[in-house]
């Protein structure tokens, strides 16, 4: 579905993009949607969520320097409904420990897509060796309910 639309931007960074109610009924029922958005030929995997009030897809820093967008900018969206699973990809020190515990690997395996995500970022992130091994070390102590 292709829809028209100007980026709202809230503070200094944050930015989304406002959905039209004809294109939310049109995805069909349910309040959140995982859809693949295309802005200027570069694609992305979002969702349409409710926020205050209106129905927003997220549209990150990265996302917006690759779409060569910004906040005000109006811009025809196109949105697909995304039926692919939701998967991260684990960085290598996640893998090796949970892959050394088995009830954490389960557990790992029950989150949501965006709790994944948020655990991988957090590793990601670490800029030292120690840093990330402690952020390891959290996400075990957090999936074994400690």
């Amino acid at each position: 579905m292709d829809f028209r639309t100007v980026i709202e931007q809230s503070g200094a960074t944050a930015t989304g993009i406002p959905v039209p109610d004809d294109v939310v009924a049109g995805l069909g029922p349910g309040k959140r949607h995982a859809i693949t958005v295309t802005i200027n030929g570069h694609s992305y995997r979002s969702s349409v969520a409710p926020y205050r009030g209106a129905y927003m897809i997220a549209l990150s820093a990265e996302n917006r320097t690759k779409a060569g967008v910004a906040g005000g900018d109006e811009v025809e969206v196109t949105v697909e409904l995304d039926d692919q699973p939701r998967t991260v990809d684990e960085p290598e020190p996640l893998t090796e420990a949970l892959d050394a515990d088995p009830a954490a690997r389960a557990a790992f395996a029950k989150l949501s897509f965006s709790n994944q995500r948020r655990h991988v970022l957090a590793i990601e992130g670490a800029k030292t060796d120690a840093t990330r091994q402690r952020r390891v070390d959290a996400v075990l102590a957090e999936l074994r309910g400690a």
